[in-house]
């Protein structure tokens, strides 16, 4: 069976969260910070790869990837706002939070990773 972009991008997440089971939580915060960056980094790769499956839905031949945020979020905006909201969550607490700053809050983490499975049901397959 041929993985679809659904099950890519759900693979995707299933690393992000052993990377933070790797971490180890004390309360509300992570203890390991290499594995909380290495599973923002995962989870957000799956939001990009959820969201050019969609625009590759949307656009059809037209398609080309986006080379920026500012790209994903201007295209993203004409087709879905709902989905641009979600895009915005995913980037600020996974991307710049987790990935970039490194932050160990679990509620941060855990807020982009819903935004990213929310954003990965828009392509789950009919």
């Amino acid at each position: 069976m041929e993985a679809t972009p659904y099950l890519e991008a759900l693979r995707y997440v299933s690393n992000a969260k052993e990377s933070l089971q790797k971490a180890g939580k004390n309360g509300g915060q992570y203890k390991d910070i290499k594995y909380v960056k290495a599973a923002s980094g995962m989870a957000y790769s799956a939001v990009l790869f959820a969201i050019d499956e969609y625009l590759k839905r949307k656009e059809g031949i037209k398609f080309t990837k986006p080379k920026s945020i500012e790209e994903y979020r201007i295209r993203i905006g004409k087709q879905n706002k709902k989905m641009l909201d979600l895009l915005n969550i995913a980037y600020d607490s996974l991307h710049l939070a987790g990935y970039y700053h490194g932050t160990t809050s679990a509620a941060v983490i855990s807020f982009g990773m819903e935004s990213t499975n929310k954003i990965i049901e828009y392509i789950k397959e009919q």
